[in-house]
């Protein structure tokens, strides 16, 4: 059975992040989609909270299974089986960084290899930073995030604004 984990912040998670997890779960058996906490970056929502916002986006996709950890990925994908990381890249500049990181979990896990997905076109553009920038300026987040997510953005917006309660 292949196993991939595409890890990541997803706060919030993007229809970039939603195009990559349908790619990349036609590619494999079972796809992890995985939060990972970043220390470096203050969330929008908990870990948690992005996982079930990941759970109400890919409930339509039986082969994937929404998890979070604060371990190191590669200790991470050891310990479920995981063979491959799903990088999504959306320019130039993602690249550098991306392949730095390859290197390092390849050196922790010798099993573990990278796969990279270009970002669809309608997507390239697109980060969760964006959609929060969008958000605190009250902009209609339709074609940026998935549907059923969009009022939970915008209210949790609101609150941390404190125009909500």
């Amino acid at each position: 059975m292949s196993i991939a984990i595409y890890p990541g912040s997803f706060d919030p998670v993007t229809l970039g992040h939603l195009n990559i997890i349908r790619r990349a779960a036609s590619c494999f058996d079972q796809l992890i989609v995985c939060v990972m906490v970043n220390s470096a970056k203050q969330g929008m929502f908990t870990p948690e909270e992005r996982a079930d916002l990941l759970r109400r986006v890919t409930g339509n996709l039986p082969n994937v299974e929404v998890d979070r950890s604060n371990e190191l990925l590669a200790s991470y994908a050891r310990r479920r089986g995981a063979t491959v990381v799903v990088k999504g890249l959306r320019a130039v500049s993602d690249y550098e960084q991306e392949v730095q990181m390859a290197v390092i979990n390849r050196k922790l896990n010798p099993q573990l290899e990278t796969m990279f997905l270009a970002s669809s076109d309608r997507y390239t553009y697109l980060s969760s930073t964006i959609v929060k920038e969008m958000a605190r300026y009250g902009a209609n987040l339709a074609g940026f995030v998935p549907p059923e997510i969009e009022e939970d953005v915008a209210r949790r917006m609101r609150i941390i604004q404190g125009k909500e309660g």
